[in-house]
């Protein structure tokens, strides 16, 4: 038994529950930008481009600074 691999373009993640007899393995971060990206897109196209990567930590400061969470703000 394999380690389940995504087959995106780029893609790490390993221990992936779906899958398609056609296009492989997907992990739960692809599938969700899959479906995101609507239904007219093309499943080889997405399958053959690159994972987008994104500054979590960075973008979390970001925005929590702009949009600070009432329940943690002192009043």
């Amino acid at each position: 038994m394999g380690v389940l691999s995504c087959n995106r373009k780029n893609c790490e993640n390993v221990m992936c529950d779906r899958y398609s007899c056609r296009y492989g393995y997907i992990c739960d971060e692809c599938f969700d930008e899959l479906v995101g990206s609507g239904i007219k897109t093309n499943i080889d196209d997405f399958m053959q481009s690159a994972k987008h990567t994104y500054d979590t930590e960075s973008a979390t400061e970001y925005f929590d600074a702009e949009f600070p969470d009432q329940r943690e703000v002192e009043i």
